[in-house]
């Protein structure tokens, strides 16, 4: 498929370029500011202790990776918007895409094995294979990060083969006494698919079985608790409804961006079209809105961020009196 690219001011009004800028800016800070409070919590953890949790691993690997690309998308809309040119030079544009594409997938496979841990520890399962499992994750889950980490980078570097762009100097555009150049993208949509489906169907694959058996597991539960029920609350059972919850936001967040994911590596619409433009919101929109709701679900960082508030509230007093 091969898509005709303007300069961004032949199709974007400077109202609505500041609008855009000023969405995506602002899904890019709040996701580096939530990102970075979850991995300084847990690297301090680490340094103190010289150990980690294992879930706290993962969301080293998670939010990090999710803060780089943060900061590689709002590099990258900045440069596009401005200096359409350089940013078409085949360095730069395979720099980013390469970049992007290594770290959404790293974001997509990192957090499928965070959701599969959290299903892992807290299903209620007694199958011989299952047990198993539970008692090796902790140890094996390093490796799989690792291995996701090198799936990701895999997947990234055939982005030289199946995305490709070129400028085509015999269609010059007169505007302002300049002459300006369009630009083609050229993407081979056979093995973007085959792409796609190694990168992110297989996570969310994983997901979604892992949000399924979670919830075969609290039926079972609830089940055996209204057989011996005796009034009291059960923290078991709000571990299982804490967890779907999550889950369920999560699915539906996941679902969205593997979508808009697909679309915007796909060059279906112009890169400076309305519904490219929404891909680019949905997919800047997913990591941070993920990363504040495990701050909501988790405890300990509710008491972290709730210690971090009263710390800056009376740094703010003591420096305005």
């Amino acid at each position: 498929m091969t898509k005709l690219y303007d300069p961004p001011e032949s199709k974007l009004s400077p109202f609505f370029i500041t609008l855009l800028l000023a969405v995506l800016l602002a899904e890019y800070l709040i996701g580096i500011i939530a990102n970075g409070f979850i991995t300084a919590i847990h690297a301090a953890e680490w340094v103190q202790n010289k150990a980690v949790s294992t879930s706290g691993r993962i969301l080293v690997f998670l939010c990090v990776s999710r803060i780089a690309l943060h900061s590689f998308m709002m590099l990258e809309i900045i440069i596009s918007s401005n200096f359409l040119n350089f940013y078409y030079e085949d360095a730069v544009y395979y720099t980013f895409k390469i970049s992007f594409i290594f770290l959404k997938f790293c974001t997509l496979w990192f957090a499928a094995w965070l959701s599969f841990f959290y299903f892992v520890k807290i299903a209620n399962f007694s199958y011989p294979l299952f047990l198993k499992l539970r008692w090796r994750i902790s140890g094996l889950m390093p490796w799989l990060l690792w291995l996701s980490v090198f799936i990701s980078f895999s997947h990234s570097m055939f982005c030289i083969n199946i995305c490709t762009v070129y400028c085509n100097n015999s269609f010059p555009i007169h505007s302002f006494n300049s002459t300006k150049k369009k630009y083609f993208s050229e993407t081979n949509v056979v093995s973007l698919g085959f792409f796609y489906n190694l990168g992110i169907v297989i996570p969310l694959i994983m997901f979604i079985l892992a949000a399924t058996l979670l919830i075969l597991s609290l039926k079972k539960h609830t089940q055996h608790m209204g057989s011996n029920a005796t009034g009291s609350r059960d923290p078991s059972m709000e571990a299982h409804m804490g967890a779907i919850k999550a889950t369920s936001y999560f699915l539906i967040l996941y679902i969205f961006n593997a979508v808009a994911l697909f679309i915007f590596l796909s060059n279906i619409f112009d890169i400076y079209s309305l519904w490219n433009i929404l891909c680019q919101i949905i997919m800047a929109a997913y990591p941070a809105s993920h990363s504040i709701l495990l701050i909501q679900d988790n405890p300990g960082l509710i008491r972290a961020w709730k210690r971090l508030q009263l710390r800056l509230h009376l740094y703010l007093k003591e420096w305005t009196l």
